[in-house]
């Protein structure tokens, strides 16, 4: 084969490895939303007997369930490889959806929740880590935050259904639905989705990996882990003297991220009608945030394979904390669109670019670790938003919430920027 025909080749197993992940973390993103979709429904079915106080510590535990999902994959999937711990969190959640849909009594429909946010959290850093190490040079940002808009599309969808089916089928009929997922989707990852050839070549597995470069006719050079000055992977990885500093600042922007990205979803629109708009404009908001996410993803992207992931962050951290703060004051109504659609592109960007950068910072052998570890400490962060955002509404004080959100975005961008620019793995060209 030609070099043009070998480069061909592997942007197209870039692209299927792209497409496949974009389908899973839609699927991730749709039953990790679904909860709040369909918790109204829950809660007017009176012979179910949930309570709101219980639905509250459901959502916890999802939470808690992520956090623990996407700590404990991250080492694993460094260890045996990103394609079984993928597949795994996929039947994990899928089969606790149908556990949902059956569940008998609140106890074991919040068992099911936390099985399924064990599967969701552990199958993001597996598929962001196969992603990245699949993309060309020139495209690795483009693809993570290509793959981060199905989140939001997940997000959107589980909306869709929640409005659409919970008042004709009932509330367990979306949780049927998300199950019955897993039938199509489950063949088609295990026949299409291969292991990632750089945690293969990192692992030793020559063979392995020559096997699926032949079938798939790329070159499997092409996929070799980067250069690194200490190869201890895992845990221990993410603390060599040239990285531990750089773990910590990831961990801490991280929170800052998911904080925001928590809190702003969960108390926008309480917090837009504390300021004086009325309700209906007040949940359209919400829209337009993540309509703005999925926007400014893709143009983060690019800006990041150009500059770099590190210095986007910075910046997009920035403009989250002056786009927040901006919402503080009762601007005209169409301008606040333009405000709040602004926000949202730069606020989930911003999340979604740490996780790019932690990808570039640390080699094969520790990167689904790194990327598990930020995800999971993060999700500190996704707890404390949302409980942040209530007490200050609780004490009508939407205006600090404003404010306490904006300081999270600055904390982000303060904490990025102290990052040191990668010396561990080679940059994207």
């Amino acid at each position: 084969m030609s070099v043009r025909e070998t480069d061909a080749a592997t942007v197209r197993l870039s692209l299927r490895v792209t497409a496949l992940c974009w389908l899973l973390v839609l699927l991730d993103g749709l039953d990790l939303f679904v909860y709040g979709a369909t918790l109204p429904g829950v809660l007017a079915d009176k012979g179910f007997g949930l309570t709101a106080v219980t639905g509250g510590t459901i959502g916890s535990l999802t939470t808690f369930g992520m956090m623990l999902g996407a700590l404990s994959a991250g080492i694993l999937t460094d260890r045996i490889g990103r394609r079984k711990i993928i597949i795994t969190g996929v039947v994990v959640f899928s089969l606790a959806a149908a556990a949902c849909a059956a569940a008998p009594t609140p106890s074991w429909f919040g068992a099911a929740r936390f099985v399924a946010g064990v599967g969701l959290g552990g199958l993001l850093p597996s598929a962001i880590a196969m992603v990245m190490e699949y993309a060309p040079a020139w495209r690795k940002n483009l693809a993570v935050t290509t793959v981060m808009t199905a989140h939001q599309a997940g997000g959107a969808l589980a909306g869709a259904l929640g409005m659409t089916l919970v008042g004709s089928l009932g509330w367990r009929s979306v949780y049927w639905l998300g199950a019955l997922l897993l039938v199509p989707v489950l063949p088609a990852i295990v026949f299409l989705l291969p292991e990632s050839l750089t945690f293969l070549l990192a692992k030793g597995k020559t063979d392995r990996a020559r096997a699926i470069a032949d079938r798939h006719r790329v070159a499997l050079e092409a996929f070799a882990p980067e250069p690194a000055e200490d190869r201890r992977g895992g845990l221990r990885g993410l603390f060599t003297p040239a990285v531990r500093l750089t773990t910590v600042l990831f961990w801490i922007a991280s929170f800052a991220g998911l904080l925001l990205v928590y809190g702003v979803n969960t108390w926008l629109p309480t917090m837009m009608r504390g300021n004086g708009y009325n309700l209906g404009s007040a949940i359209s908001f919400l829209l337009v945030i993540n309509l703005g996410g999925i926007a400014g993803m893709l143009v983060a992207g690019r800006l990041a394979d150009r500059f770099g992931a590190r210095p986007v962050a910075i910046t997009w951290f920035a403009l989250t904390a002056g786009g927040v703060g901006l919402l503080a004051v009762h601007l005209p109504l169409a301008l606040t669109y333009v405000v709040v659609f602004l926000t949202g592109a730069w606020l989930f960007s911003a999340q979604t670019l740490i996780y790019a950068a932690v990808g570039a910072h640390y080699p094969a052998d520790s990167r689904a670790t790194a990327l598990g570890w930020v995800s999971g400490v993060g999700r500190l962060g996704a707890v404390f938003g949302p409980w942040l955002g209530g007490v200050l509404v609780a004490s009508g004080l939407s205006t600090m919430g404003f404010l306490a959100f904006a300081i999270a975005g600055l904390l982000g961008a303060a904490m990025v920027s102290l990052v040191r620019r990668p010396t561990l793995v080679a940059q994207p060209a």
